[in-house]
């Protein structure tokens, strides 16, 4: 059985956010390129592969949110990795017919909870400069701080200039 993570100040009752497994990693991987749809702005193609999200499940932990009513639909997701008294946040996806509704909020908070329990210090993410004017005061509400930007992958072919935004959220 799969244990349920409860992010805290939950308002969706009818929804459960667990560790996935491996055989997650399809509807994963068609879940993220869904809501990564916006980012086609930047660079064309899907977002990742099932044998990347294979590879990242093998590095860290993707925590899935299912809707518990309704056949348990996956609506979101959100990798996590902890790097020794940090822990890298990314990937954060929610299935676009439910966008705005406050589940990528439960998501944030249940990844920090995992990096807490993990004994992490600190969560780091990258917003992507193109999103950057609509994701960053999202971060910022739910106390994230830019830290810097890094160089977006020089083997990512792109449709205009880019670079990561990086933030940073020190965990109580």
């Amino acid at each position: 059985m799969r244990q349920s993570i409860d992010p805290r100040n939950s308002s969706a009752p009818s929804l459960r956010i667990y560790k996935a497994a491996i055989d997650d990693a399809v509807r994963i991987a068609a879940l993220i390129n869904a809501a990564f749809v916006v980012e086609r702005v930047a660079f064309d193609g899907d977002r990742i592969d099932v044998e990347g999200t294979r590879l990242l499940l093998s590095k860290g932990s993707f925590l899935i949110a299912e809707a518990a009513v309704g056949g348990g639909d996956l609506i979101g997701c959100v990798y996590v990795e902890p790097r020794g008294d940090r822990c890298y946040l990314g990937l954060l996806s929610v299935s676009p017919n439910v966008q705005g509704q406050g589940l990528g909020r439960q998501l944030a908070y249940a990844a920090e909870g995992f990096a807490r329990e993990a004994g992490c210090t600190a969560i780091d993410l990258r917003i992507i400069s193109p999103r950057a004017e609509s994701l960053l005061p999202i971060y910022k509400r739910l106390g994230y701080a830019e830290a810097g930007i890094a160089p977006f992958p020089s083997d990512v072919p792109v449709k205009i200039p880019c670079h990561y935004v990086v933030m940073v959220k020190a965990l109580e």
